[in-house]
């Protein structure tokens, strides 16, 4: 297993494109967020491309990690820190390849085997989940909590945790072992995305800090 990259953080934002992307960005990153993704999976590499290298700068400004959904050769392209990828997307051996020993490369697992077979493999961090079913995974039953636990004793490396993170679950994903959190629609739904990211981020660390029983 060779672990590599940035470190990951406490609160990792995978966020689509948005109008207002450098803006949002900067609101979350503010409030507390510490890894951010883009996840596009519908527009073209040039789309892409452009709309990365936006949310790049914003991360290098505020010295976090920025990943890349999905493709590590635009991830080379614009400079990320790293690419995340799915069991059915390109190959870790091939993120690896093309970013180098010190770029960061993810992948999604969503049950045990997955897990057991990513311990193999060359990758910074997993995740896992969705713990609970989420639109940004249409038909995906939820791992549940037992996943949680499974996931964070058995891997050696960083696990982070999908699907369900609020302020009200994360003292319970903590008690199973989370101690990375991947949001979506609690930071991209919000009225007001800074006091949605403390508030969260107070939670997390809240919850972390928390003498476990």
């Amino acid at each position: 297993m060779l672990v590599t990259g940035r470190g990951i953080g406490r609160l990792y934002l995978c966020t689509p494109d948005r109008p207002d992307l450098e803006e949002f960005l900067e609101a979350v990153i503010e409030g507390g967020v510490d890894t951010v993704q883009l996840r596009d999976k519908v527009a073209d590499a040039r789309t892409i491309v452009g709309r990365a290298k936006v949310a790049a700068e914003v991360c290098r400004r505020h010295g976090v990690p920025f990943v890349l959904n999905d493709r590590p050769d635009l991830a080379l392209e614009v400079g990320a820190d790293g690419v995340h990828v799915g069991q059915d997307d390109a190959t870790v051996e091939l993120c690896r390849r093309l970013l180098g020993g010190d770029g960061i490369v993810g992948l999604s697992t969503h049950a045990p085997a997955e897990l057991d077979a990513a311990i193999g493999e060359q990758v910074s961090y997993l995740s896992a989940g969705p713990v609970e079913p989420t639109p940004t995974k249409p038909g995906r039953p939820g791992t549940g909590l037992d996943y949680v636990t499974y996931a964070t004793s058995r891997s050696p490396v960083p696990v982070c945790i999908t699907g369900g993170v609020s302020t009200s679950s994360v003292g319970a994903l903590a008690a199973a072992g989370a101690r990375h959190f991947v949001v979506v629609r609690a930071l991209t739904e919000a009225a007001d995305p800074f006091a949605a990211a403390r508030a969260l981020r107070s939670a997390i660390d809240a919850a972390l800090s928390a003498p476990m029983e």
